[in-house]
């Protein structure tokens, strides 16, 4: 088969669509992959692989299951799926353990769903796994415009949650309201700290936000760090935590164990899957690029103007 492969750390152009064995025990054939921050962080060499990881990036796929391995039950050759990855989505075939398997929902074509499984199962172990939120709690999702933070803006609102987000520039301001947002934040020109407290946060930044998103939150507030694209460093002042009896969660589910993707992809199947079909949840799509051409997805990822996933579809 082919997979996009890391040739060294470094900028888009490493990638490489190349021959490489096929996966064992059991495959999918996969159809279409999608792109997340991960992904770069692992070309930058700043996601170190552990031991049995796929050492090609992508952490989703849609596709048609061509083997089944021995005392799998449930799934057959032949059914559409889309998976939960630890690695190894860029390519022709993948091997997905089976608690990590999705049904596409209906509604959702096959190479769409690719976008699905990552966004979904991030955003549902973060606010509600992690941080418990509520019906009536103010939740503030930073990065609005892309893959997570729109799914967020549309989860957290069908929870009931009062929603407020950044984005950068006036359009993904608008964007955002129309997935539900109740305040939508240019960065650029507005502080979003004058807009809480909130209850929760969902940080994609990291750096120099963790003091601001700290000294934002509500009592019993909730900050959950899942990226760091401004940095690795941040000032905390700890009386902010002590005196609002606030917590702060730093989590990856990339390097969770399968036992616990398992439980993770089984919760979005029973409270995510309803709201895509019913139509209360929509996955955004900026654009799809051919998967041979994985290094012009990076760099339109990099460039910060899409505006929800976008995806890496299989021609080859």
């Amino acid at each position: 088969m082919k997979a996009v492969s890391i040739t060294e750390h470094g900028g888009p152009e490493v990638l490489r669509w190349v021959e490489v064995e096929d996966p064992t025990p059991a495959a999918v054939d996969v159809v279409a992959s999608a792109l997340n921050r991960a992904d770069v962080m692992q070309r930058w060499g700043l996601y170190p692989l552990q031991p049995g990881w796929s050492p090609y990036p992508g952490l989703e796929v849609s596709g048609r299951i061509s083997a089944v391995g021995e005392g799998v039950t449930g799934w057959q050759v032949g059914d559409e799926v889309c998976a939960l990855l630890t690695g190894g989505g860029y390519a022709q075939k993948v091997a997905v353990p089976a608690g990590q398997l999705l049904t596409i929902p209906e509604g959702v074509g096959l190479a769409e769903a690719a976008g699905l499984p990552e966004v979904t199962a991030t955003v549902w172990s973060n606010l509600v796994m992690t941080a418990g939120l509520k019906a009536g709690e103010t939740l503030l999702v930073h990065g609005g415009a892309g893959g997570v933070g729109t799914m967020a803006i549309q989860i957290a609102k069908a929870l009931g949650a009062r929603v407020v987000t950044t984005v950068g520039g006036a359009e993904k301001a608008a964007r955002a309201r129309e997935l539900g947002a109740d305040v939508a934040i240019d960065y650029r020109t507005e502080d979003f700290t004058e807009h809480g407290p909130y209850d929760v946060i969902l940080d994609v930044v990291g750096g120099d936000y963790l003091e601001r998103n700290v000294r934002s939150l509500a009592a019993d507030g909730r900050l959950v760090v899942i990226g760091l694209q401004k940095g690795l460093e941040g000032q905390l002042n700890l009386a902010e935590i002590v005196f609002k009896r606030a917590s702060v969660h730093g989590t990856t589910l990339r390097t969770r164990s399968k036992e616990y993707k398992a439980e993770v992809v089984a919760e979005v199947r029973k409270n995510v899957w309803p709201m895509i079909e019913d139509g209360t949840v929509k996955l955004v799509i900026d654009r799809t690029v051919p998967m041979a051409d994985a290094a012009e997805g990076h760099r339109l990822l990099e460039a910060g103007g899409h505006l929800g996933k976008i995806l890496l579809v299989n021609n080859a």
